[in-house]
Order: C-alpha cells, then structure tokens, then sequence
C-alpha cells in the first residue's frame, strides 16, 4: 500500500536538454542521433490544457491529458523513459524495446521508437480494444498477444512472463518496466505536476486514476511540495489488487492492476476511492453528455469518483478548488463503453451504478 517517501529531485525544465537540436543535444554524448531524434520528439509536446467544467459544489477543473501527441498521459511517461534510457547509452539504435501494456503505452511506445528508428514489440492481452491493436499491427513489425489469464483472472502476469520470455530472443533488449521506472515519475512531477502547480497555485484536492502508478506518484509529490495541505484521492477500480482488495476479472484497460506497481509506495496519498466497472462507464456518459469530454474510461471512473466523494461530504464552507486528470480520449472505447449493447451484455449481472457502494478509504493509509 502506498506510504509517503522522500521528495523526488526537482527538474525544474524537463524538455529543454532534449529540444536544443541535433547540434547541440547528440554533440560527443552517447547515442548522439538518438539524441536529435529526441529533440524532434520533444518539440512535439506542449502544456496540455486545463479547463474548468460546471459543478454545483466545487471548482472543477479538467487536465486534458489526451492533448499530448499521441493521445493520452502515457505520452509522457513513455517519453521521459526513453530519454533518460537514451542519454544513460541504455537505448542504442540496435536495442528492441519490450512491454508490456494494456493499451496507451503502448501506443505512445509504438509511436516513439518507430520515430527513433529503433524496434518496438508490445506485449498485449484480450483487453486491449480493436483500435489499438490495429494500431499496434501497423507501427510495430511484431506484436505479442497473450491469451492465458494469470491466478488473479488478469493477465498481467502472463504479459510480464512473456517480456521476460523476450528478453531472450534478441542480443540488446531494454525493458522499459512502467511499474518501476523512476522515469516515469518524473515525468509527471516535472511535465503534469509542474503544469497543475503552475495553472492552480490554490489546489484542495487533486484526484488521480491509479494503474502503474508514475501517474499518481508524480503528481501527488510535486501538488503536495507546493501545497502540503492539498488532499490526494486516489481512485482505483473494483477488482484490482493495489490497495488490498482481492484480484477480481476486470473488463476496462487502463485502471488497476493484479499486482501492486512499486512505483505506487512512492505516492503521497490521503485517501482511496474505489470505483465498480458499471459507475465508470456511468462517470463516462455523463462527462461527455454534460460537458462534451470524451474521455476513456479511466477518466470517467475518476470523475465519478469525484461526485460520489464529494456527495458524502458534509455541506457548507469555502469551495474547494478540484482538479483530475483526462487521461485519453473515448475513441478507443466506442465499442465499449459508449456501447449499449456491449455494456448491457457485460454487466448484466453487476449491480446498477446508483448504488455502488464506492468505499473511500480512510487517510490513514
């Protein structure tokens, strides 16, 4: 379960050693056309926007993630990885990259070594939507797809056995590990966290979608460095082992996991809400019906999160100013979640979402 650690080193201008061009940034260093590649690659993002959305109760302010080049919040994370892989000589333009992901990571990965020059093979599972796997067939030269579901009912395990299966098949492979990657942490205290401070220097609360957990461990560091009193909610699905609950079949990529990241001991979090698959498709239709987001469906759990979180709070008081994530796009999910034949088939024996018990965990974690 995550607890509280020491404070990430600050990077206080993460694109800019990247971005200086191929003159400057491959200059006698390792991985030199690597490196001005990267600057290409940098070049490509921006501060994503921040928008605030109706609410009866509280400030409410959406960071729309799938802004970034590719589409989601992975496009950081995946970023960020290969850079540091990069200018540490660990990716070279013979090395094969192997992960293992539910969906936009891999994506962004795809997208980004194809830019490299350098080969990608993602490892997927029945989860990942049709879309997105097309999508992978196209960028990717090979792509691994397991079918056995692991002793949880997931397939998670099965994926990381067939990464460290891969390992084996080429001479220089790197594995990016997202679960791990200190990378990936950074990535999002200096890109996401540091754009959230930046925007909303009074931060309340501050909600997060919980699967690999760089996401919430960067941000939850870099919003509580400027503000210590802003409360970190967590949000987790039904089903998934992180916060102790049993290992449940879940249908939505993108939310949980059957094994606790270790990335997620470096969250700093104070409170937990744990979303069923039903509320999350529910949370997507009305952020799309009332606001015109159309988001995935880890972004519509975290906004049901939300108004059930805050439903449950005594009324009166100052407003508090909120923030949460647009992970990705509803794109990917049209065959699913903004499907009502798929969702009436696949949760016809689930309860119906007005009455999910969404148990916040208490803070003291």
């Amino acid at each position: 379960m995550p607890r509280p650690a020491e404070c990430a080193p600050a990077v206080l201008d993460p694109l800019a050693e990247a971005a200086q061009g191929p003159a400057t940034a491959g200059a006698g260093r390792p991985g030199g056309p690597l490196r001005s590649r990267l600057a290409m690659l940098a070049a490509t993002f921006a501060e994503t926007p921040l928008v605030r959305i109706e609410d009866e109760g509280i400030d409410l302010y959406a960071k729309l993630e799938y802004c970034n080049p590719n589409g989601s919040s992975k496009d950081r994370s995946a970023f960020w990885i290969l850079k540091g892989a990069i200018e540490r000589g660990e990716i070279t333009s013979g090395t094969t990259v192997v992960e293992s992901s539910s969906g936009n990571f891999a994506i962004s990965m795809a997208a980004f070594c194809r830019s490299l020059g350098i080969r990608f093979v993602p490892v997927i599972d029945p989860n990942c939507n049709q879309l997105t796997e097309a999508y992978l067939g196209i960028m990717c030269d090979r792509v691994e797809k397991v079918t056995e579901r692991d002793a949880s009912g997931g397939y998670l395990a099965t994926r990381l056995t067939r990464v460290k299966e891969l390992q084996t098949e080429y001479p220089h492979v790197y594995w990016p590990n997202q679960y791990a990657n200190e990378d990936a942490l950074l990535a999002h205290y200096s890109m996401t966290g540091g754009e959230l401070c930046a925007a909303l220097p009074k931060l309340d609360y501050v909600f997060l979608g919980v699967s690999t957990g760089g996401t919430i461990a960067g941000v939850s560091r870099r919003v509580k460095e400027q503000n210590p009193a802003v409360t970190v909610v967590a949000v987790d699905a039904a089903g998934s082992a992180i916060f102790g609950q049993p290992p449940q079949t879940r249908l939505l990529p993108g939310l949980g996991s059957s094994l606790v990241p270790p990335l997620c001991d470096r969250a700093l979090i104070d409170d937990v809400v744990i979303v069923p698959e039903p509320a999350a498709v529910q949370g997507c239709l009305d952020l799309v019906r009332r606001h015109g987001l159309y988001a995935g469906g880890s972004t519509g759990s975290v906004y049901a999160a939300i108004g059930h979180y805050f439903a449950r709070r005594p009324a009166g008081g100052p407003r508090p100013t909120v923030a949460f994530l647009c992970a990705d796009r509803g794109t990917a999910y049209a065959e699913t979640v903004y499907d009502p034949g798929w969702v009436a088939r696949s949760f016809a024996d689930r309860p119906d979402p007005a009455q999910w018990p969404g148990a916040a965990l208490p803070s003291a974690l």
